[in-house]
């Protein structure tokens, strides 16, 4: 199994910056592309940004050009920067791996941010 931990959120103002931090123990040979997932208030579970295990990435359009994921494959850590923030970025975040080998997905416990203003 693989056991992802989030880190890192809180309580911002709009316009200012945060970056969540994801780390991952366990099988972890197994883990293939990771991201992090968001869930506002009442919402369901979106997309925000995706990395494979070599580097390529992608984002959601609401979240493109604000923030930037990036992973430290020999750390086991997945990361994100969060930039110009927005009251909308207000949610539950959560990092996700999934296998390599295998349907698997793995979900952290999640991290609250909230945006204010």
């Amino acid at each position: 199994q693989v056991r992802l931990v989030e880190s890192g959120g809180g309580l911002v103002q709009a316009g200012g910056c945060l970056t969540l931090s994801c780390v991952a123990s366990g099988s972890i040979f197994n883990i293939g592309a990771m991201g992090w997932y968001r869930q506002p208030p009442g919402e369901q579970r979106e997309l925000v940004a995706a990395i494979t295990r070599f580097g390529a990435t992608n984002y959601a359009d609401s979240v493109k050009g604000r923030f930037t994921i990036s992973r430290d494959n020999a750390k086991n850590t997945v990361l994100l920067q969060m930039n110009s923030l927005k009251p909308e970025d207000t949610a539950v975040y959560y990092c996700n791996a999934g296998a390599q080998y295998g349907p698997s997905n793995y979900w952290g416990q999640g991290t609250q941010l909230t945006v204010s203003s």
